[in-house]
């Protein structure tokens, strides 16, 4: 069944992909349902997780019925076990809002919630990160994950994020990031799409944020805490999760 799923994969043109997999959810769940894997958004259990990934796909990282990868099952896990955001009353800014996460947010009683991008037909407001539409101060939670990769000036996105984050409120801006990297790179010269697929993650990206993402963060005015948390959890909770073990989650503070 896994060389099937990744047929399917590889030749499916990935928006169609994603169109289909939301229909085909219940069936896959159903399908692959068994005690081996557990998606920590919705508690179900799994023999296994889809393969997924641009180029080089990963094994066991699609959760069947949420349709969540290992960054969102992580960040859920620390919003629930290390956070009151699902308790205390906040006012959330939700960037490009995942379909595992926006039903859930949107339904959560204590959440004043918002969802803004360019494009996603899941947003509230249509916005360019570098100049929204929000007052100073406005935000206690902002979620920003997966979408400073492909701004081409990240520093005027990070500005916009710590203006309109309140004093005190907590913003979390996850991105794809080489660890093993000291510098972040990028290179507007690469115009070939598979080219840039290979050596950015996907075409579509402007950089590779190496280990200095967290400085640039706190060069705009923010206190980072790089929190490893898959070093909190068990490594049985990692693998049962399907984490991506060594992720870091930035969560950022505005003094």
């Amino acid at each position: 069944m896994k060389k099937i799923f990744k047929l399917i994969l590889n030749t499916i043109p990935r928006p169609i992909l994603i169109r289909l997999s939301y229909v085909a959810r219940p069936i896959l769940a159903f399908l692959l349902r068994g005690k081996t894997y557990t998606d920590p958004i919705d508690g179900k259990s799994f023999r296994m997780f889809l393969p997924y990934g641009y180029g080089t796909q990963r094994n066991n990282v699609l959760s069947p019925s949420t349709l969540s990868l290992e960054r969102h099952r992580l960040l859920w896990l620390y919003l629930k076990n290390e956070t009151d955001y699902f308790s205390a009353p906040k006012k959330v800014l939700h960037f490009a809002p995942e379909q595992a996460f926006y039903k859930l947010f949107r339904n959560q009683k204590n959440l004043d919630y918002t969802t803004t991008d360019l494009l996603s037909p899941l947003a509230d407001v249509k916005a360019d990160i570098c100049n929204l539409p929000f007052g100073d101060n406005t935000y206690d939670v902002i979620l920003c994950n997966h979408v400073l990769e492909h701004i081409p000036d990240d520093t005027k996105a990070m500005q916009e994020l710590y203006r309109v984050l309140k004093p005190g409120g907590m913003g979390i801006f996850q991105i794809p990031q080489d660890l093993n990297r000291a510098a972040t790179f990028s290179d507007d010269s690469i115009t070939d799409q598979k080219e840039r697929s290979k050596i950015f993650g996907q075409y579509d990206h402007v950089r590779i944020y190496g280990r200095d993402y967290f400085d640039k963060l706190r060069s705009i005015g923010f206190e980072v805490n790089e929190v490893d948390y898959t070093a909190e959890i068990s490594a049985d909770l990692v693998e049962k999760y399907c984490l991506a073990k060594g992720e870091i989650i930035p969560v950022c503070t505005k003094k």
